[in-house]
C-alpha cells in the first residue's frame, strides 16, 4: 500500500481515537456554564499539567519553531528564552484567581478584571482583544493541520481540505463537553506529542549525520555557520538584531500566562497547591521544544531550499525511507499539537466573546441554557473565520503568533495592577489598555513610524500602556475600597 494512504489511516484513526476521547467527559461534568467553562472546578494536576502545557506549544513549536531554526537558525531560540520565564508570574498570579473565581464565581479573565474596576467597558474590550488574538492564533493551527495532512499525502489532500477535516472534529468535541473535553483530549495529545517529538528530534539528526554533535559541527563548518550564532536571522538572511530578539522575548514573556485561554485554567484547577505544583513543574514541559528545534536544524544541509519553511517537518518524512505506519504516528503527534492548542483557543475565545462581551452590552440576561447555546454558536463561527485566513493567509506559522502577543501582552499591566497596586482606577485601567493597544496596532501595521524598528510593537504599546494606567489612576477617585481589600488580600 502507498506511504501516503498508510500514512492518512494512521491519522483518520488518531482524529477518531480523539473524538471519543473529547465527548466522553461531557457524562461527567454538570451540564451549567460552569461545568462547560471551567469543569466545576475539579482539575486535578495530571490534566491542568498537560492543559496548560498543550495549550500553548502548537502547531508553531511542532512546524513553526523547526521552520525557523531552518530558515532563521538561532533566532528560534527566542521560544526557548520567553518560555523558560512565562509561566513564572502565574505562580503569584493563579491562585489568587483561583480562590476570587471560587468566591465571585468567576470563569474567565475580564470577569475578574471587571470586578476589580468596576468598568463595563474594560470587559467589553478584554472580549475584543481576546477573540482578535485568538483568530491569528487559531489560523496558525489551521494551517499548520492543513500542512501535515496535505504534505504526507502527497498533494492527495489539499491544505484546505486537511484544515477543515482536523477542525471538524475539533469543533464536534469542544462543541459537545467543553473544557473538561478540551483537558482530556490535551492530556492524550500531551503525552503523545511529546514521546513523537523526542523520537523524532533524536532520530532525524542520527539518520542524517550520525548524531547530534556531528550535525552542529558540519554546519558550524559550513556556509550556513552564522545560523548558529545568536541571535540569528531575519527572513532576507540578514542578522537579527538584539533589540529585535530581546523585545520579541520580553513581550512573549509577559504575554504568556495573559493569554486568556491559558489564564482561565485557573479557575478549573481543584486547589491552589495543584495550581502552584503545575506551574513548578511546568519547565519539564519546555524540554519538548529541544528535540523540536533539532528536526529544523537537522534539515539545514541536508534538504536545502524547502519552502515554505514551516512545511520542513512533514517534507523531511516524504524524503526519508520511513515506516509508513511511523510516518503516520509522527504526523499524528503533529496534529495533536495543533488540535491540544485549537480546542482550547476554541473553547476560551467563544466563552469570552458571549460573557464578557455580548452579555455584557446585551438589552437583556442570557439564561444559562441560552448563553450556553450562545458560546457553542461563537465556537462555529471562530472556526469559520479561522479557516477563511487560514486557506488565504501567507505568513509563517511563528510570525501569526508574534504578531498576536503584542495585544495579549497588553493585559499584564492590569493584573497586576489588580493584584498589588490598590491606587489603581478602573478610569486607568480602561485608559491604560485602550492606549496601549492602539500603539501596538500602529506600530504593527505601520512599522516605518517605529523610532527604533527591530523594537517589537508590543513595547511600544506597554510605553504607552503603563503612563497611562499610573498617570489617569492617580488623577481620577479611587476605587470601591471593599473591592480593592479582596484582591489584594486574595
Amino acid at each position: 500500500m502507498d506511504t501516503g494512504v498508510v500514512a492518512l489511516i494512521v491519522c483518520g484513526v488518531y482524529l477518531i481515537a480523539t473524538l471519543v476521547m473529547g465527548i466522553l467527559p461531557s457524562f461527567r461534568v454538570s451540564k451549567s456554564v460552569t461545568g462547560y467553562v471551567a469543569a466545576d472546578r475539579s482539575m486535578n494536576f495530571l490534566v491542568l499539567y498537560f492543559v496548560l502545557g498543550a495549550s500553548v506549544f502548537s502547531s508553531f513549536a511542532f512546524l513553526g519553531a523547526p521552520g525557523w531554526a531552518y530558515s532563521r537558525g538561532a533566532s528560534a531560540f527566542y521560544i526557548l528564552a520567553y518560555g523558560a520565564i512565562g509561566m513564572a508570574p502565574f505562580y503569584f498570579f493563579g491562585p489568587r484567581a483561583r480562590r476570587l473565581g471560587e468566591r465571585f464565581g468567576f470563569v474567565t479573565q475580564a470577569e475578574l478584571l471587571t470586578h476589580r474596576f468596576d468598568s463595563r467597558m474594560v470587559s467589553v474590550l478584554l472580549a475584543l482583544v481576546s477573540v482578535g488574538a485568538f483568530i491569528p492564533y487559531l489560523t496558525l493551527q489551521m494551517k499548520g493541520a492543513g500542512y501535515i495532512l496535505s504534505t504526507i499525502s502527497g498533494g492527495r489532500v489539499s491544505e484546505v481540505m486537511g484544515a477543515a477535516i482536523t477542525y471538524s472534529v475539533v469543533m464536534i468535541y469542544v462543541l459537545w463537553s467543553g473544557v473538561l473535553g478540551v483537558g482530556w483530549t490535551n492530556t492524550f495529545q500531551g503525552v503523545f506529542m511529546l514521546v513523537i517529538a523526542w523520537f523524532l528530534g533524536l532520530y532525524l539528526p542520527f539518520k542524517l549525520y550520525g548524531g547530534v554533535r556531528p550535525m552542529f559541527e558540519q554546519l558550524a563548518a559550513s556556509e550556513k555557520a552564522d545560523m548558529l550564532v545568536v541571535p540569528g536571522l531575519l527572513p532576507d538572511g540578514e542578522p537579527w538584531s538584539w533589540a529585535g530578539f530581546s523585545s520579541a522575548v520580553v513581550v512573549s514573556a509577559l504575554g504568556f500566562c495573559m493569554w486568556p485561554h491559558l489564564f482561565m485554567k485557573s479557575y478549573a484547577a481543584k486547589s491552589d497547591r495543584v495550581l502552584r505544583l503545575t506551574v513548578v513543574m511546568y519547565p519539564t514541559f519546555q524540554l519538548f521544544l529541544v528535540p523540536i528545534l533539532l528536526i529544523g536544524f537537522s534539515g539545514v544541509l541536508a534538504f536545502p531550499g524547502v519552502e515554505p519553511a514551516d512545511t520542513i517537518l512533514p517534507y523531511l518524512l516524504t524524503q526519508l525511507e520511513l515506516s509508513p505506519l511511523l510516518i503516520g504516528l509522527v504526523c499524528a503527534g503533529a496534529l495533536a499539537a495543533s488540535m491540544s492548542s485549537g480546542d482550547s483557543i476554541l473553547h476560551a475565545g467563544a466563552s469570552i466573546g458571549i460573557r464578557d462581551g455580548w452579555a455584557k452590552v446585551s438589552p437583556k440576561p442570557l439564561s444559562d441554557r441560552q448563553e450556553q447555546w450562545a458560546i457553542r454558536g461563537l465556537v462555529v463561527a471562530l472556526s469559520a473565520v479561522a479557516f477563511y485566513y487560514a486557506a488565504f493567509s501567507q505568513s509563517s506559522l511563528v510570525d501569526l503568533l508574534l504578531a498576536a502577543y503584542g495585544g495579549v501582552a497588553q493585559i499584564f499591566p492590569l493584573i497586576f495592577a489588580a493584584f498589588y497596586w490598590p491606587r489603581a482606577t478602573g478610569k486607568g485601567a480602561l485608559a491604560a489598555l485602550f492606549g496601549g493597544l492602539v500603539a501596538n496596532a500602529i506600530f504593527l501595521w505601520m512599522p516605518e513610524l517605529r523610532p527604533w524598528p527591530d523594537v517589537h510593537e508590543g513595547i511600544y504599546g506597554l510605553a504607552v500602556n503603563i503612563p497611562l494606567l499610573i498617570g489617569v489612576s492617580l488623577l481620577t477617585p479611587p476605587d470601591d475600597p471593599e473591592t480593592v481589600k479582596a484582591f489584594t488580600e486574595a
